[in-house]
């Protein structure tokens, strides 16, 4: 006869051989998201290389023509060459002098030129977005007064603005110090980097809620400090989506700008200067374009590992 005692102790199933049940383990899908995202990129690079090699194998050699409007490309070896013949175009020389650089050599320095305008146009975008969020935050007319200028400023045309940027900046001179073209490139790059951060903090910094808010001035803590220790660590769900759109923004006013304003060395101007070769060397042109992208991937990685150190303030991140 079992006492109460041995009635409500737990059954210890490992010591009378009855095998224990076995906990479904859930965090792998948990601690795995990144690893899981990345083959999900690396299944969709391979989809589209099948697509392009399908089209290429099957498609009509004049494109698809509908109402006189051609709505997918030829499928000649000049207008879509296979991949293969961009792979190992990579390690021909740019050209047939002996002092050629492998042309995976030319578009990697380019790359490089390109990224280091990028991070200084970032780096001041970002800069001159936050400025702007923290007045408008702070002061409701500000944000009625600045708010639309800053939405109003991305209908601007970039091609059109980017020969005024580099005319007017031509002309600014202070003693030793000259005004150089690539300035005008992160001008530009920067141009389009604020508008995402200066909106995103924006809503980042009045995300907080009410409750939140009211207990600080219950607190009797000032502006600042509510700022530093409330609305910074709530607003980066929002900031780091537009860090990342910054980022991009500003590889893209990068390469733009490069092309405006004819700059040597960029990735921008290798694709305008490779273009020329599509005729006899189809392969060519498409090396500076697997450049830029590559620059877009590394910039949007790096706010990604800046992601990583403000992984504690990332819950509830906005898209």
């Amino acid at each position: 006869m079992t006492t109460q005692t041995e009635q409500s102790a737990p059954l210890n199933r490992g010591a009378l051989g009855v095998p224990k049940p076995r906990v479904s383990r859930r965090r792998s899908a948990v601690v795995h998201p990144r690893l899981r995202g990345g083959l999900f990129g690396l299944a969709g690079l391979v989809l589209l290389a099948l697509i392009w090699e399908l089209y290429k194998t099957l498609g009509p050699a004049d494109g698809v023509v509908l109402g006189g409007i051609t709505v997918l490309p030829r499928t000649t070896d000049l207008a879509m060459p296979h991949l293969a013949v961009m792979a190992e175009r990579l390690f021909d020389p740019v050209t047939g002098a002996a002092s050629a650089l492998p042309l995976w050599q030319a578009v990697l320095q380019g790359s490089l030129f390109t990224l280091g305008i990028a991070a200084v146009g970032w780096l001041v975008g970002v800069t001159v977005g936050l400025a702007l969020a923290l007045l408008m935050q702070r002061f409701r007319l500000a944000e009625s007064a600045i708010l639309p200028w800053i939405i109003l400023s991305q209908t601007v045309p970039l091609i059109a603005i980017a020969p005024l940027v580099r005319r007017w900046g031509a002309q600014i001179q202070f003693g030793e110090f000259t005004w150089e073209s690539w300035m005008s490139v992160a001008l530009i790059a920067s141009y389009l980097a604020f508008f995402p951060v200066s909106i995103g903090a924006l809503r980042g910094l009045a995300s907080p809620d009410a409750n939140h808010v009211d207990l600080m001035h219950c607190y009797a803590v000032g502006w600042w400090k509510t700022l530093w220790r409330l609305r910074l660590p709530t607003s980066v769900g929002y900031l780091l989506p537009a860090l990342r759109l910054a980022a991009v923004s500003a590889v893209v006013g990068s390469v733009v700008a490069e092309v405006s304003i004819g700059l040597r060395g960029g990735i921008g101007r290798l694709i305008v200067e490779y273009a020329g070769a599509a005729g006899n060397d189809p392969g060519k042109p498409w090396a500076p374009i697997f450049g830029s992208i590559l620059v877009g991937l590394v910039a949007a990685g790096f706010v990604g590992l800046i992601g990583l150190f403000l992984r504690r303030f990332r819950r509830g991140e906005v898209a």
